[in-house]
């Protein structure tokens, strides 16, 4: 089956891409490091920590490739949503397992496109101590390598959720490693194949731990650290 129909048409993307990269280099001092690792042609899916309100905005314009990222539903309803739709970004049922959402993403994997993610589901410190399951299920779908990426500057501790950076301040995306989780086998059963639950988690704690690694690692390449809190109005 193909779900290539369901997903947003590719020249969204790209004028997405476009339209970012003017504004995120206009506005900021931004950079990209290690986009030679992204794979330049291929089904990709790019897996971002999350602290900052303008995270997917600055990693879709430093990718390079274009890319069409699972942004919360509820954000197309805001100002911004009309400029979602136009670039062709997937709106996510967020703690519903939103099959429509991963199933139009998969369709972009499958015409050899690139899906943006953060599996962290919402902006909090960035360390991805907790991850969810879907860009797994994605890479595991779609055999599609993920790249672990690091967006750092996009909300300093103290701020809030919704907080913008400070006009020409630093911010730094870096692209790590592709992960390639793949569709293992049991060695200890002959020709059987691992459950899907349990391929599913050992996929997902793969991908949680590297990008995990990269972003810490980055961070203290580049000398910006992490928010030291969840943002104060997201608190309980």
């Amino acid at each position: 089956m193909t779900h290539e129909k369901l997903a947003p048409a590719p020249w969204r993307a790209t004028l997405g891409h476009r339209v970012g990269q003017g504004l995120v280099r206009s506005l900021y001092a931004a950079q990209a490091s290690g986009a030679q690792r992204v794979p330049s042609t291929g089904p990709v899916i790019l897996a971002a920590n999350h602290t900052g309100y303008l995270d997917g905005a600055v990693v879709l314009a430093m990718a390079p490739r274009p890319a069409h990222f699972l942004v919360l539903a509820s954000t197309f309803e805001l100002g911004v949503g009309p400029l979602l739709h136009l670039t062709g970004q997937i709106p996510l049922e967020q703690g519903r397992g939103d099959r429509a959402a991963l199933t139009s993403a998969l369709g972009v994997l499958e015409r050899g496109g690139v899906v943006g993610i953060f599996p962290e589901g919402g902006r909090g410190r960035g360390d991805l101590e907790k991850a969810g399951k879907g860009v797994a299920w994605l890479a595991l779908q779609g055999h599609a390598p993920v790249v672990p990426v690091a967006c750092l500057g996009t909300r300093a501790t103290g701020q809030l959720a919704d907080s913008w950076p400070r006009l020409r301040s630093r911010l730094v995306v870096d692209f790590g490693e592709p992960v390639a989780v793949s569709r293992e086998r049991d060695p200890r059963s002959a020709g059987a194949g691992i459950p899907g639950r349990v391929r599913l988690e050992r996929a997902a704690e793969e991908i949680r731990s590297s990008l995990a690694s990269h972003v810490r690692e980055a961070s203290e390449r580049h000398g910006i650290e992490l928010p030291r809190d969840v943002p104060p109005d997201l608190w309980d």
